[in-house]
């Protein structure tokens, strides 16, 4: 009945289609829904689309496994005798898929799009415009609307490079059955550093490959160096300014890959070669010139500030749009453009204050500027406390990394936050609400912390900040005072 169901062709006429259940898709299927439009849900695979079935559920599982695989071997610094611990990579990818049923199970999204009577069809393959206002799926639906949202986020980038098709994705690395033997990674952004952190911990050597000078270039240079130096002494080969990759051969064992800088030929061989080279949109098939929707020159849908495409029923939202590919901004944006699409042009997009992370060991986030961009708009001041100097992370002998606050000396607000080291995303986020809500150094320091935690890290920066801007508002003299109070020294967070 159901097979059947999914299939039967749609001929009336509903007043909104999402295609994709993203967390943008999601998001502006239930806006859209809640507004009074009858709105239909359409997803090539299953509900929740990437984020939960494909990329930050099952990758923050797998993360979580390498994390306690580490922290077991920290195990006898504390007394505390155990084997070695050896892992059941069948029974982890259980965990994984279990983590993935749960979550599609009980998500809250999932509960209020049902009970907001959004209809949702899962797994419907593919679907592409037959006109402006049609939508036909691969397994023969067809939905017609007034209004149309396309949520169908990104894929990795190919590269046209010879034998590529011999290469993986992260994909198909997290589908793996068993932990290969070696692995070469290549590219040395969010996703690369991730897929080769989570599988060096299981075992597997990793060769890191970034063609640029540095990974993670998007992330502050101090934390990409940090994380680089971290990856090495674990044993990690990470070859930056890698030159350029000429092809991929299939082997015997595996791979080999050709690789060439100045002039100079080299190969390199592995059981498995993961491509990280980037991030596209999710659009081939969609047959966009059929809905007039153009594209930019690399191949992201082009909206205005409303989300609105070239085609003005048509909306896009989320990784599709190329603009900040994240789940927050996906969400933002999902909202945006439901709105949009039912009230009219009501609301622009408003950019948040977003927490970049990257769940590798070390861990690593940021919110706001880098040190550099700060330079260019402001008159920044920085701070940086270490994590060797700071009480909880030396007494949970995790003291690699640090956390840098950058603040614009006139405004006294935090303009920047970068952390890398063990929960370097909590930290971020506490920087994240304080930039959000506008906040002063000064201000930020009448707010009492527990001690010892790790978010001291950012007290201990916020309370330098205020030190060396000399800030002496009446505010800041009552944070000073009960901050060395011995009455609320369990609350306190001046280094």
């Amino acid at each position: 009945m159901d097979g059947l169901r999914r299939r039967r062709v749609i001929r009336a006429m509903t007043d909104l289609v999402v295609i994709g259940a993203g967390p943008a898709g999601v998001l502006a299927a239930l806006r859209a829904s809640d507004l009074g439009a009858r709105t239909v849900l359409v997803s090539s695979g299953d509900f929740g689309g990437m984020a939960a079935n494909d990329g930050p559920v099952p990758v923050r599982t797998l993360a979580h496994a390498a994390h306690l695989i580490r922290t077991a071997r920290r195990f006898d610094q504390y007394g505390i005798n155990v084997s070695d611990p050896s892992l059941d990579y069948a029974r982890l990818l259980e965990r994984v898929r279990e983590v993935v049923e749960d979550v599609r199970s009980h998500s809250s999204l999932r509960q209020q799009i049902d009970a907001a009577g959004v209809i949702v069809y899962e797994n419907a393959g593919l679907a592409r415009f037959e006109d402006p206002h049609t939508i036909v799926t691969a397994i023969g639906q067809r939905f017609q609307a007034e209004k149309i949202i396309i949520c169908t986020g990104g894929v990795s980038r190919r590269l046209p490079i010879p034998g590529f098709d011999v290469t993986s994705t992260h994909t198909a690395a997290l589908a793996m059955t068993a932990v290969p033997p070696s692995m070469l990674v290549v590219g040395g952004g969010a996703i690369g550093v991730q897929i080769a952190s989570i599988f060096h911990a299981f075992g597997v050597h990793v060769e890191l490959f970034e063609r640029g000078p540095r990974i993670l270039s998007t992330e502050d240079e101090d934390v990409a160096a940090v994380v680089a130096a971290a990856f090495r002494q674990e044993g990690m080969v990470v070859r930056e300014d890698c030159g350029v990759i000429e092809s991929f051969e299939k082997t015997s064992t595996g791979v080999r890959m050709t690789f060439s800088k100045d002039g100079k030929r080299d190969s390199v061989e592995a059981a498995l070669a993961v491509i990280a080279a980037g991030w596209v949109a999710d659009t081939v098939g969609l047959n966009l010139a059929a809905a007039g929707v153009d594209a930019n020159d690399r191949g992201f849908i082009k909206v205005d500030d409303y989300l609105r495409t070239s085609t003005p029923h048509i909306f896009a939202a989320g990784d599709v749009t190329g603009r900040v590919m994240l789940v927050p901004s996906a969400i933002r944006e999902g909202f945006v453009a439901a709105t949009n699409a039912v009230l009219g042009p009501t609301i622009t997009l408003v950019e948040g204050v977003d927490t970049v992370a990257g769940f590798t060991d070390p861990e690593y986030a940021h919110v706001g500027l880098t040190e550099a961009m700060a330079r260019d708009k402001y008159d920044p001041l920085t701070v940086v406390v270490h994590f060797d100097s700071a009480m909880r992370t030396i007494i949970d002998g995790c003291k690699t990394g640090f956390c840098k606050l950058i603040v614009d000396r006139k405004t006294a607000t935090i303009v920047g936050c970068h952390v890398v080291g063990e929960r370097a995303v909590e930290i971020a986020q506490m920087a994240a609400i304080a930039m959000s809500a506008g906040l002063r150094v000064d201000q930020l320091m009448q707010i009492p912390l527990a001690f010892p935690t790790y978010t001291g890290s950012l007290a201990y920066a916020i309370g330098f900040a205020v030190r060396q801007l000399d800030l002496h508002a009446e505010g800041a003299r009552v944070g000073l005072g009960r901050a060395m109070d011995p009455l609320n020294r369990q609350n306190a967070f001046l280094p």
